[in-house]
Protein backbone atom coordinates (compact mmCIF):
# COMPACT_ATOMS: atom_id res chain seq x y z
CA UNK A 1 0.00 0.00 0.00
CA UNK A 2 1.71 3.59 -0.49
CA UNK A 3 -0.48 4.86 2.33
CA UNK A 4 -0.72 3.13 5.32
CA UNK A 5 -3.85 3.38 7.74
CA UNK A 6 -3.11 4.97 11.14
CA UNK A 7 -3.56 3.12 14.62
CA UNK A 8 -7.16 1.82 13.37
CA UNK A 9 -8.91 -0.86 14.51
CA UNK A 10 -11.10 -2.73 12.32
CA UNK A 11 -13.36 -5.55 13.07
CA UNK A 12 -14.68 -7.37 9.77
CA UNK A 13 -18.19 -9.71 10.31
CA UNK A 14 -18.13 -12.32 7.84
CA UNK A 15 -20.45 -15.72 7.33
CA UNK A 16 -17.27 -18.24 7.78
CA UNK A 17 -13.70 -18.99 6.61
CA UNK A 18 -14.17 -18.77 2.60
CA UNK A 19 -10.69 -19.01 0.72
CA UNK A 20 -11.13 -15.92 -1.41
CA UNK A 21 -10.91 -13.97 1.90
CA UNK A 22 -8.32 -15.48 4.19
CA UNK A 23 -5.49 -13.97 1.67
CA UNK A 24 -6.76 -10.57 1.63
CA UNK A 25 -7.48 -10.52 5.74
CA UNK A 26 -3.78 -11.61 6.44
CA UNK A 27 -2.68 -8.94 3.96
CA UNK A 28 -4.62 -6.59 5.70
CA UNK A 29 -3.47 -8.30 9.37
CA UNK A 30 0.18 -7.54 8.32
CA UNK A 31 -0.16 -3.71 7.76
CA UNK A 32 1.08 -1.04 10.24
CA UNK A 33 -1.58 1.04 11.84
CA UNK A 34 -4.21 -1.48 11.60
CA UNK A 35 -5.51 -3.70 13.94
CA UNK A 36 -7.97 -5.95 12.39
CA UNK A 37 -10.11 -9.00 14.23
CA UNK A 38 -12.83 -11.45 12.02
CA UNK A 39 -15.92 -12.37 13.45
CA UNK A 40 -17.03 -15.09 12.11
CA UNK A 41 -20.82 -16.63 12.17
CA UNK A 42 -20.41 -19.93 11.40
CA UNK A 43 -17.57 -22.97 10.97
CA UNK A 44 -18.31 -23.44 7.11
CA UNK A 45 -19.36 -26.79 5.54
CA UNK A 46 -15.84 -28.98 6.86
CA UNK A 47 -18.38 -30.51 9.56
CA UNK A 48 -21.58 -30.03 8.21
CA UNK A 49 -22.95 -29.90 4.48
CA UNK A 50 -22.55 -27.73 0.89
CA UNK A 51 -26.20 -28.02 0.06
CA UNK A 52 -24.41 -26.79 -3.87
CA UNK A 53 -21.85 -29.52 -4.21
CA UNK A 54 -24.08 -31.92 -2.27
CA UNK A 55 -21.23 -32.94 0.29
CA UNK A 56 -19.23 -31.96 2.64
CA UNK A 57 -16.61 -29.92 1.66
CA UNK A 58 -12.90 -29.29 3.70
CA UNK A 59 -10.64 -27.05 1.70
CA UNK A 60 -6.81 -28.07 1.96
CA UNK A 61 -5.40 -24.86 1.87
CA UNK A 62 -5.27 -22.51 5.14
CA UNK A 63 -8.65 -20.04 6.18
CA UNK A 64 -7.78 -19.32 9.63
CA UNK A 65 -3.81 -18.73 10.05
CA UNK A 66 -1.69 -15.22 9.79
CA UNK A 67 -4.75 -12.93 10.91
CA UNK A 68 -6.77 -12.26 14.31
CA UNK A 69 -10.21 -14.44 14.10
CA UNK A 70 -13.25 -14.95 16.49
CA UNK A 71 -16.04 -18.19 15.52
CA UNK A 72 -19.13 -16.55 17.60
CA UNK A 73 -21.58 -19.05 18.62
CA UNK A 74 -24.12 -19.79 16.22
CA UNK A 75 -27.53 -21.17 17.18
CA UNK A 76 -29.05 -21.46 14.22
CA UNK A 77 -31.22 -24.99 14.12
CA UNK A 78 -30.12 -25.63 10.31
CA UNK A 79 -26.84 -23.63 10.07
CA UNK A 80 -24.92 -22.18 7.02
CA UNK A 81 -25.56 -19.22 4.39
CA UNK A 82 -28.81 -20.76 2.35
CA UNK A 83 -31.30 -19.31 4.62
CA UNK A 84 -31.73 -15.91 6.61
CA UNK A 85 -31.68 -17.57 9.78
CA UNK A 86 -28.91 -19.71 9.23
CA UNK A 87 -26.58 -16.76 10.34
CA UNK A 88 -27.72 -16.54 14.26
CA UNK A 89 -25.25 -15.66 16.41
CA UNK A 90 -26.92 -13.40 19.57
CA UNK A 91 -23.39 -12.33 20.93
CA UNK A 92 -21.98 -10.85 17.47
CA UNK A 93 -22.80 -7.35 18.42
CA UNK A 94 -21.65 -7.59 22.14
CA UNK A 95 -18.13 -9.48 20.93
CA UNK A 96 -17.59 -6.83 18.32
CA UNK A 97 -18.24 -3.76 20.88
CA UNK A 98 -15.88 -5.34 22.88
CA UNK A 99 -13.31 -5.46 20.56
CA UNK A 100 -13.78 -1.53 20.06
CA UNK A 101 -13.69 -0.82 16.75
CA UNK A 102 -13.03 2.35 14.80
CA UNK A 103 -14.87 1.35 12.01
CA UNK A 104 -16.88 -2.23 10.87
CA UNK A 105 -16.84 -4.00 7.22
CA UNK A 106 -19.57 -6.24 6.63
CA UNK A 107 -19.44 -9.09 4.31
CA UNK A 108 -23.11 -9.23 2.97
CA UNK A 109 -26.51 -8.68 4.22
CA UNK A 110 -29.04 -11.06 4.23
CA UNK A 111 -28.58 -13.20 7.38
CA UNK A 112 -29.85 -12.31 10.43
CA UNK A 113 -26.36 -11.62 12.60
CA UNK A 114 -25.54 -9.21 9.64
CA UNK A 115 -28.69 -7.13 9.51
CA UNK A 116 -28.58 -6.71 13.08
CA UNK A 117 -25.17 -5.73 13.29
CA UNK A 118 -25.92 -3.40 10.30
CA UNK A 119 -28.32 -1.73 12.76
CA UNK A 120 -26.64 -1.67 15.70
CA UNK A 121 -23.74 0.02 14.77
CA UNK A 122 -24.64 2.55 11.93
CA UNK A 123 -24.47 5.83 13.87
CA UNK A 124 -21.79 4.48 16.78
CA UNK A 125 -19.29 3.81 13.91
CA UNK A 126 -18.46 4.15 10.33
CA UNK A 127 -19.94 0.73 8.47
CA UNK A 128 -18.69 -0.53 5.51
CA UNK A 129 -20.54 -2.67 3.52
CA UNK A 130 -18.84 -5.77 0.94
CA UNK A 131 -21.55 -7.14 -1.40
CA UNK A 132 -21.16 -8.63 -5.34
CA UNK A 133 -25.08 -8.84 -6.05
CA UNK A 134 -26.09 -7.62 -9.40
CA UNK A 135 -29.90 -7.00 -11.07
CA UNK A 136 -29.65 -10.52 -12.95
CA UNK A 137 -28.83 -12.16 -10.30
CA UNK A 138 -31.79 -10.62 -8.19
CA UNK A 139 -34.66 -11.29 -11.21
CA UNK A 140 -37.85 -11.13 -9.72
CA UNK A 141 -41.82 -10.73 -10.50
CA UNK A 142 -42.43 -7.39 -10.48
CA UNK A 143 -43.89 -6.63 -7.25
CA UNK A 144 -41.10 -8.77 -5.51
CA UNK A 145 -39.03 -6.29 -7.22
CA UNK A 146 -40.28 -3.33 -5.85
CA UNK A 147 -40.73 -4.95 -2.58
CA UNK A 148 -36.80 -6.11 -2.33
CA UNK A 149 -36.13 -2.46 -3.76
CA UNK A 150 -37.68 -0.68 -0.39
CA UNK A 151 -35.99 -3.19 1.72
CA UNK A 152 -32.64 -2.81 0.64
CA UNK A 153 -33.46 0.55 0.74
CA UNK A 154 -34.30 0.68 4.17
CA UNK A 155 -31.10 -1.88 4.74
CA UNK A 156 -28.55 0.52 3.11
CA UNK A 157 -29.35 3.19 5.15
CA UNK A 158 -27.60 1.85 7.32
CA UNK A 159 -24.14 1.19 5.47
CA UNK A 160 -21.96 4.66 5.62
CA UNK A 161 -19.50 3.19 1.78
CA UNK A 162 -20.52 0.22 -0.18
CA UNK A 163 -17.49 -1.25 -1.60
CA UNK A 164 -18.08 -2.72 -5.16
CA UNK A 165 -16.14 -4.95 -7.20
CA UNK A 166 -17.35 -3.95 -10.54
CA UNK A 167 -19.92 -2.32 -12.93
CA UNK A 168 -22.53 -4.74 -12.63
CA UNK A 169 -22.67 -4.56 -8.69
CA UNK A 170 -23.00 -0.61 -9.09
CA UNK A 171 -25.55 -0.31 -11.07
CA UNK A 172 -27.53 -2.89 -9.10
CA UNK A 173 -26.80 -0.67 -5.75
CA UNK A 174 -27.69 2.48 -7.53
CA UNK A 175 -31.41 0.48 -8.67
CA UNK A 176 -32.05 -0.16 -4.61
CA UNK A 177 -31.53 3.48 -3.69
CA UNK A 178 -27.81 3.53 -2.94
CA UNK A 179 -26.23 6.74 -3.50
CA UNK A 180 -24.00 6.90 -6.08
CA UNK A 181 -21.33 9.15 -3.95
CA UNK A 182 -20.89 6.56 -1.43
CA UNK A 183 -19.86 3.62 -3.77
CA UNK A 184 -16.22 2.62 -3.83
CA UNK A 185 -14.33 -0.12 -6.10
CA UNK A 186 -12.76 -2.57 -4.55
CA UNK A 187 -11.62 -5.27 -6.66
CA UNK A 188 -12.84 -9.10 -6.12
CA UNK A 189 -9.24 -10.33 -5.62
CA UNK A 190 -7.55 -13.71 -5.48
CA UNK A 191 -3.94 -14.57 -4.58
CA UNK A 192 -2.74 -14.28 -8.16
CA UNK A 193 0.95 -15.78 -6.70
CA UNK A 194 -0.62 -19.01 -6.05
CA UNK A 195 -2.17 -19.29 -9.72
CA UNK A 196 0.53 -17.59 -11.73
CA UNK A 197 1.15 -19.20 -14.66
CA UNK A 198 4.69 -18.99 -14.07
CA UNK A 199 4.21 -21.53 -11.74
CA UNK A 200 6.93 -24.74 -12.81
CA UNK A 201 5.04 -27.31 -10.44
CA UNK A 202 1.49 -26.43 -11.41
CA UNK A 203 2.88 -26.94 -15.11
CA UNK A 204 3.99 -30.06 -14.13
CA UNK A 205 1.08 -31.29 -12.44
CA UNK A 206 -1.18 -29.91 -15.22
CA UNK A 207 0.90 -31.99 -17.82
CA UNK A 208 0.39 -35.39 -15.78
CA UNK A 209 -3.25 -34.65 -15.64
CA UNK A 210 -3.23 -34.21 -19.13
CA UNK A 211 -1.81 -37.37 -19.45
CA UNK A 212 -3.92 -39.29 -17.43
CA UNK A 213 -6.98 -38.30 -19.67
CA UNK A 214 -5.04 -39.19 -23.04
CA UNK A 215 -5.20 -35.35 -23.95
CA UNK A 216 -2.06 -34.92 -26.26
CA UNK A 217 -0.52 -32.07 -25.36
CA UNK A 218 -1.23 -30.19 -28.88
CA UNK A 219 -4.74 -30.69 -28.00
CA UNK A 220 -6.83 -27.50 -27.35
CA UNK A 221 -8.96 -28.15 -23.59
CA UNK A 222 -12.45 -26.32 -22.95
CA UNK A 223 -13.01 -26.73 -18.69
CA UNK A 224 -15.70 -25.62 -16.27
CA UNK A 225 -14.52 -25.88 -12.87
CA UNK A 226 -17.50 -25.91 -10.63
CA UNK A 227 -20.87 -27.39 -8.94
CA UNK A 228 -23.27 -29.18 -11.22
CA UNK A 229 -26.15 -27.02 -10.50
CA UNK A 230 -28.93 -26.04 -12.64
CA UNK A 231 -27.63 -21.90 -12.41
CA UNK A 232 -24.59 -22.75 -13.46
CA UNK A 233 -25.55 -24.44 -17.26
CA UNK A 234 -23.47 -27.29 -17.44
CA UNK A 235 -25.77 -28.21 -19.71
CA UNK A 236 -25.96 -25.29 -22.11
CA UNK A 237 -21.83 -25.61 -22.60
CA UNK A 238 -22.21 -29.54 -23.21
CA UNK A 239 -24.49 -28.70 -26.42
CA UNK A 240 -22.23 -26.42 -27.25
CA UNK A 241 -19.28 -28.18 -26.81
CA UNK A 242 -21.74 -30.99 -28.91
CA UNK A 243 -21.86 -28.62 -31.69
CA UNK A 244 -18.88 -27.54 -32.03
CA UNK A 245 -17.45 -31.44 -32.42
CA UNK A 246 -20.34 -31.54 -35.72
CA UNK A 247 -18.92 -28.73 -37.38
CA UNK A 248 -15.26 -30.30 -36.54
CA UNK A 249 -15.37 -33.53 -35.95
CA UNK A 250 -11.41 -33.66 -36.92
CA UNK A 251 -10.47 -31.37 -34.11
CA UNK A 252 -8.74 -32.59 -31.26
CA UNK A 253 -10.92 -30.76 -28.84
CA UNK A 254 -11.60 -31.45 -25.62
CA UNK A 255 -13.99 -30.65 -22.40
CA UNK A 256 -13.23 -31.45 -18.96
CA UNK A 257 -15.93 -30.83 -16.56
CA UNK A 258 -14.08 -30.47 -12.62
CA UNK A 259 -16.73 -30.75 -9.96
CA UNK A 260 -19.24 -32.25 -8.15
CA UNK A 261 -22.98 -31.73 -7.37
CA UNK A 262 -26.65 -33.00 -7.88
CA UNK A 263 -26.56 -32.36 -12.07
CA UNK A 264 -23.66 -35.17 -12.49
CA UNK A 265 -26.18 -38.38 -13.97
CA UNK A 266 -28.01 -36.03 -15.53
CA UNK A 267 -25.05 -34.54 -16.82
CA UNK A 268 -23.46 -38.00 -17.85
CA UNK A 269 -26.13 -38.70 -19.40
CA UNK A 270 -26.33 -35.77 -21.98
CA UNK A 271 -22.65 -36.28 -23.01
CA UNK A 272 -22.61 -40.45 -23.35
CA UNK A 273 -23.00 -39.52 -27.16
CA UNK A 274 -20.40 -37.10 -27.64
CA UNK A 275 -16.56 -38.08 -27.49
CA UNK A 276 -13.54 -36.38 -25.68
CA UNK A 277 -16.03 -35.22 -22.79
CA UNK A 278 -14.27 -36.29 -19.50
CA UNK A 279 -15.73 -36.26 -15.97
CA UNK A 280 -12.91 -35.26 -13.28
CA UNK A 281 -14.82 -35.24 -9.89
CA UNK A 282 -14.15 -32.36 -7.34
CA UNK A 283 -10.94 -30.99 -6.97
CA UNK A 284 -9.71 -28.75 -3.64
CA UNK A 285 -8.09 -25.71 -3.62
CA UNK A 286 -4.02 -26.95 -3.73
CA UNK A 287 -5.14 -29.00 -7.12
CA UNK A 288 -6.61 -25.79 -8.82
CA UNK A 289 -3.61 -24.05 -10.40
CA UNK A 290 -2.76 -27.69 -12.15
CA UNK A 291 -5.98 -27.43 -12.98
CA UNK A 292 -6.45 -24.62 -14.76
CA UNK A 293 -3.11 -24.62 -16.33
CA UNK A 294 -4.01 -27.80 -17.91
CA UNK A 295 -7.07 -26.44 -20.36
CA UNK A 296 -6.32 -23.63 -22.85
CA UNK A 297 -10.08 -22.30 -22.53
CA UNK A 298 -12.43 -21.73 -19.78
CA UNK A 299 -16.04 -21.79 -20.09
CA UNK A 300 -18.24 -19.98 -17.02
CA UNK A 301 -21.84 -20.51 -18.71
CA UNK A 302 -24.26 -19.66 -15.79
CA UNK A 303 -27.18 -18.03 -15.62
CA UNK A 304 -26.70 -16.78 -12.08
CA UNK A 305 -23.04 -16.03 -10.68
CA UNK A 306 -23.26 -11.97 -8.90
CA UNK A 307 -19.21 -12.48 -9.63
CA UNK A 308 -17.63 -15.80 -10.89
CA UNK A 309 -14.07 -15.66 -8.95
CA UNK A 310 -13.24 -19.11 -11.46
CA UNK A 311 -12.87 -16.64 -14.12
CA UNK A 312 -10.25 -14.43 -11.82
CA UNK A 313 -8.29 -17.68 -11.30
CA UNK A 314 -8.14 -18.76 -14.85
CA UNK A 315 -6.97 -15.63 -16.43
CA UNK A 316 -4.41 -15.59 -13.57
CA UNK A 317 -3.39 -19.29 -14.24
CA UNK A 318 -3.00 -17.95 -18.09
CA UNK A 319 -6.19 -19.73 -20.15
CA UNK A 320 -8.31 -17.15 -22.58
CA UNK A 321 -12.44 -17.42 -21.16
CA UNK A 322 -15.57 -17.83 -22.02
CA UNK A 323 -18.46 -16.07 -19.95
CA UNK A 324 -22.14 -15.83 -20.01
CA UNK A 325 -23.57 -12.20 -20.29
CA UNK A 326 -25.06 -13.57 -16.64
CA UNK A 327 -21.87 -13.85 -14.79
CA UNK A 328 -21.11 -10.69 -13.04
CA UNK A 329 -17.45 -10.37 -13.56
CA UNK A 330 -17.46 -10.78 -17.71
CA UNK A 331 -18.02 -7.19 -18.56
CA UNK A 332 -15.28 -6.07 -15.71
CA UNK A 333 -12.61 -8.85 -17.16
CA UNK A 334 -14.22 -9.87 -20.61
CA UNK A 335 -15.49 -7.32 -22.12
CA UNK A 336 -13.39 -5.50 -24.53
CA UNK A 337 -10.45 -8.16 -24.15
CA UNK A 338 -8.58 -10.41 -27.02
CA UNK A 339 -8.47 -12.99 -24.50
CA UNK A 340 -12.26 -12.70 -23.42
CA UNK A 341 -15.87 -13.84 -25.24
CA UNK A 342 -18.96 -12.57 -23.47
CA UNK A 343 -22.29 -14.70 -25.41
CA UNK A 344 -26.26 -14.66 -24.94
CA UNK A 345 -26.67 -16.75 -21.47
CA UNK A 346 -28.55 -19.79 -22.22
CA UNK A 347 -27.64 -19.85 -25.87
CA UNK A 348 -25.63 -23.10 -26.80
CA UNK A 349 -25.49 -22.15 -30.20
CA UNK A 350 -23.97 -18.30 -29.40
CA UNK A 351 -21.44 -20.39 -26.98
CA UNK A 352 -20.40 -22.51 -29.69
CA UNK A 353 -19.45 -19.60 -31.61
CA UNK A 354 -17.31 -18.15 -29.11
CA UNK A 355 -15.28 -21.31 -28.90
CA UNK A 356 -15.06 -21.89 -32.58
CA UNK A 357 -13.62 -17.96 -32.45
CA UNK A 358 -10.56 -19.53 -29.90
CA UNK A 359 -10.23 -22.31 -32.23
CA UNK A 360 -9.77 -20.76 -34.76
CA UNK A 361 -7.36 -18.65 -33.12
CA UNK A 362 -5.64 -21.91 -31.48
CA UNK A 363 -2.09 -20.16 -32.36
CA UNK A 364 -2.49 -17.06 -31.07
CA UNK A 365 -4.11 -18.26 -27.46
CA UNK A 366 -0.19 -18.13 -25.81
CA UNK A 367 -0.04 -14.47 -26.31
CA UNK A 368 -3.78 -13.96 -25.43
CA UNK A 369 -3.22 -15.95 -22.09
CA UNK A 370 -0.09 -13.65 -21.44
CA UNK A 371 -2.08 -10.89 -22.15
CA UNK A 372 -4.67 -12.14 -19.65
CA UNK A 373 -1.72 -13.09 -16.85
CA UNK A 374 -0.31 -9.18 -17.09
CA UNK A 375 -3.51 -7.71 -16.21
CA UNK A 376 -4.34 -10.03 -13.40
CA UNK A 377 -2.27 -7.44 -10.83
CA UNK A 378 -5.79 -5.05 -11.12
CA UNK A 379 -7.56 -8.08 -8.83
CA UNK A 380 -4.95 -8.99 -6.32
CA UNK A 381 -4.95 -9.84 -3.31
CA UNK A 382 -2.77 -6.30 -2.73
CA UNK A 383 -4.85 -4.50 -5.09
CA UNK A 384 -8.08 -5.05 -3.21
CA UNK A 385 -6.38 -4.09 0.50
CA UNK A 386 -4.99 -1.41 -0.73
CA UNK A 387 -8.21 0.08 -1.58
CA UNK A 388 -9.95 -1.29 1.52
CA UNK A 389 -6.88 0.35 3.57
CA UNK A 390 -7.97 3.62 1.45
CA UNK A 391 -11.87 3.74 2.19
CA UNK A 392 -11.25 3.03 6.21
CA UNK A 393 -9.11 5.95 5.75
CA UNK A 394 -11.24 7.78 4.27
CA UNK A 395 -14.27 6.48 6.93
CA UNK A 396 -12.23 7.07 10.04
CA UNK A 397 -10.77 10.50 9.09
CA UNK A 398 -13.31 12.55 7.34
CA UNK A 399 -16.69 12.98 8.92
CA UNK A 400 -19.64 10.54 6.85
CA UNK A 401 -22.64 12.10 8.27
Amino acid sequence: MNKKVSNVRLAILSSHPIQYNAPLFRELANQDGLTLRVFYCWEGTANSFDHEFNRPVTLDIPLLEGYDWEMVPNVAKDPGTHHFGGLHNPEMNSRIARFDPDCLLVFGWAWRTNLSALRHFHGRIPVLFRGDSTLRSTHHARWKSWLRRTLLTWVYRHVDLALSPGQENRKYLKAMGFPEDRIRHMPHAIDIHRFSADDPESSRRAHEMRSNLGISPEALVFLFAGKFVQRKQVHVLLAAFRELRTELPSSDMHLVLVGDGPDEPMLRRQSEETPSVHFCGFRNQSEMPATYRMADVYVLPSVRDTWGLGLNEALAAGCVAIASDHVGAAPDLLEARQYGRIFECGNSAALCAAMREFVDLRSDLPMLARQAVEDSPGWSIESAAEAVAAVIREATESPLR
